[in-house]
C-alpha cells in the first residue's frame, strides 16, 4: 500500500528505484548476525511442519507474535537484501539518502524471533555501513523499544542506538530504561528516552530535536541509520502515542537536514491506511517535495482510505501523560552520560571486507501497463509490468547471463528443485530424529555431525549440477 500511495503521488518518477535479486544474496549474508541452526531452521519450517517441531518453535520463539506462515524465508530475504543495498549504495556513494519501507525490523535477535520480526536487517545493514564508516547512529521513533538493535551493539563504541519509545505498564518489550546505557566499551553507547502514553507533536518533536543535537555534539556520527516506525502515530492499533504525520516527519527531516549518509527504514504499524499515508509523506519530505495534495489520489487501494479520504490524521483528544517538567529532566540525566563519554573508536584504516554484490545496474526502460494507462490490475501483476526509466534490477551480467536460462530451462528447473527439495527433507529427517532422541531442550545434539555431511555433500551436488547447467 506504501508503495502505491508513494506511485500514486508521483514521487517514484522523482528517485532512483532499484530492487535488488534476492538471488544475489544467500544464507551466509544472514548468518553475519543470524545462528545457522535458527536460518536453517526459518528456511524449512512451515505452517504444515511446525507443530513436529515444537521444541524448535519454543527454543526460536516462534508463534503467537511470530507465526510462521508459507513464503516466511522469502519474506525475510526481501527485507534483508533492501537493507543491505542501500547500505552498500551509501557505501559506495551512490546515494546519499536511501529508503527501505520493508525493512526496520528491529526486534529479531540473533536465534530469536520476537514482535513479528524473524531477521534483524537493522543490524545485517549496520554491519555493512561499518565497513566504510568508524561510527554509526541508529534512531528508533517506533513506539516499542528497538531491543535487537540495542543489544547486538551493547558492548561496542562503534554503533550509538538511540530509541524513543513507551516504557511501563508491561508495554511490550518491557526493555529500554533510561538507565540502560550500555556496558563494557559500549558504555554510555545506548541511549533510551522512556515516554508515557499521549506525547503530541510538540512534546514529542522537542525532545528529540535536543536529544539528536546532543548526540551530534558528542558522538559525531558518519552515517545514520533510522527506523521509522509509524506504530508511534495517533489511532495505531497496538500504540498509544498522539503523533500526526507531520509530527512523526519533522524528526525525519530534521535529520535529513544533519546531511550525513542516511538509511531510512520502516518498522511497525497497525493502523495499516495510516502507515503508508506516513510513509508515502517521508518519502516527499526526504526527496524535497513540495507538500502533498491532502486529497488522497486514486489508486488501487484508494477505497482503503475511508472514510476521510485525506493524507493528513488528525490528533485524538486524550490526555498527554509526558510532563514536561519530566521529560526535561529525563533529557538531563542522557545529556550528562554523552557528555562524559570517552572518545569512540576510529581507524580510518582499517582492513575493509569486500562488499555485497553491488554491480554496475541494468537500466529498464519504461514500458506502460498493458498500453492503458487506467487499466485496473491486482498489485502484484502491476508491479511486476510496471519497469519505469529509473528503476534497475540487480547486475547487468546477471541478467544477460542468466535471465534466458532461466526461461527457456525447464527441465533445469525441475533439476534444482528436486535436489534442493532433497536437501530440505534430510534436514527436516534430521530434526525429526533429533525430536525422538532427546530429551534435553538442545536442538541439536547426537545429530550434528551427520546433518552437516548430509548438507554439504547436497549443497555440493547443487552446486556442480548448477554450474554444469549454466554453461
Amino acid at each position: 500500500m506504501a508503495h502505491e500511495l508513494i506511485k500514486a503521488y508521483g514521487l517514484l518518477n522523482k528517485m532512483q528505484v532499484f530492487r535488488p535479486k534476492i538471488e544475489q544474496f544467500g544464507v551466509s549474508d544472514l548468518q553475519k548476525f543470524h545462528s545457522e541452526e535458527y536460518i536453517q531452521f526459518l528456511k524449512i519450517v512451515t505452517p504444515d511442519t511446525q507443530d513436529q517441531y515444537k521444541r524448535q518453535m519454543t527454543s526460536f520463539n516462534l508463534g503467537q507474535d511470530s507465526p510462521v506462515f508459507i513464503g516466511l524465508f522469502d519474506y525475510c530475504k526481501i527485507a534483508v537484501t533492501g537493507t543491505l543495498e542501500a547500505a552498500t549504495q551509501l557505501n559506495l556513494g551512490k546515494s546519499e539518502i536511501a529508503i527501505n519501507w520493508a525493512g526496520g525490523l528491529h526486534h529479531a535477535k540473533s536465534s530469536e524471533a520476537s514482535g513479528f520480526c524473524y531477521v534483524n536487517d537493522i543490524v545485517l545493514g549496520i554491519l555493512e555501513l561499518l565497513k566504510y564508516h568508524d561510527r554509526v547512529l541508529y534512531i528508533d521513533i517506533d513506539i516499542h523499544h528497538g531491543d535487537g538493535v540495542e543489544e547486538a551493539f551493547y558492548t561496542t563504541d562503534r554503533v550509538m542506538t538511540c530509541s524513543f519509545h513507551k516504557y511501563g505498564d508491561g508495554f511490550f518489550p518491557g526493555t529500554g530504561n533510561i538507565k540502560d546505557i550500555g556496558c563494557k566499551k559500549g558504555k554510555g553507547y545506548s541511549v533510551n528516552f522512556p515516554l508515557d502514553d499521549g506525547i503530541d507533536d510538540e512534546a514529542y518533536v522537542t525532545i528529540f530535536k535536543k536529544t539528536i543535537q546532543a548526540i551530534m555534539k558528542y558522538y559525531q556520527p558518519n552515517v545514520i541509520v533510522m527506523q521509522c516506525g509509524a506504530d508511534s502515530l495517533s489511532g495505531d492499533r497496538l500504540g498509544c502515542f498522539n503523533l500526526t504525520l507531520k509530527g512523526h516527519g519533522e524528526c525525519i527531516k530534521f535529520v535529513k537536514s544533519l546531511n550525513k549518509p542516511l538509511l531510512i527504514l520502516g518498522g511497525g504499524g497497525y493502523t495499516i491506511k495510516n502507515v503508508s499515508r506516513c510513509w508515502a509523506y517521508e518519502t516527499s519530505l526526504l526527496i524535497d517535495e513540495t507538500e502533498l495534495p491532502n486529497e488522497i489520489p486514486k489508486h488501487n487501494f484508494y477505497n482503503y482510505y475511508t472514510p476521510t479520504y485525506k493524507l493528513h490524521l488528525k490528533p485524538l483528544d486524550i490526555q498527554n501523560k509526558n510532563d514536561s517538567v519530566v521529560l526535561e529532566k529525563k533529557f538531563e540525566e542522557i545529556y550528562v552520560n554523552l557528555k562524559n563519554l570517552v572518545s569512540p573508536s576510529s581507524n580510518g584504516k582499517r582492513f575493509r571486507p569486500p562488499n555485497l554484490p553491488l554491480k554496475k545496474s541494468e537500466q529498464e526502460t519504461n514500458e506502460p501497463l498493458n498500453g492503458k494507462s487506467d487499466l485496473r490490475s491486482n498489485n502484484m501483476e502491476s508491479n511486476s509490468q510496471i519497469k519505469p526509466f529509473n528503476e534497475f534490477y540487480g547486475s547487468s551480467n546477471y541478467n544477460q547471463k542468466n535471465k534466458l536460462w532461466l526461461q527457456n530451462s525447464s527441465e533445469n528447473v525441475v533439476k534444482k528443485n528436486q535436489l534442493t527439495s532433497s536437501l530440505n527433507n534430510q534436514i527436516l529427517n534430521s530434526f525429526n530424529m533429533d525430536n525422538q532422541n532427546n530429551s534435553n531442550n538442545n536442538i541439536y545434539t547426537n545429530n550434528n555431525n551427520r546433518k552437516t555431511e548430509l548438507q554439504s555433500n547436497i549443497e555440493t551436488d547443487l552446486s556442480q549440477t548448477m554450474k554444469k547447467l549454466r554453461k
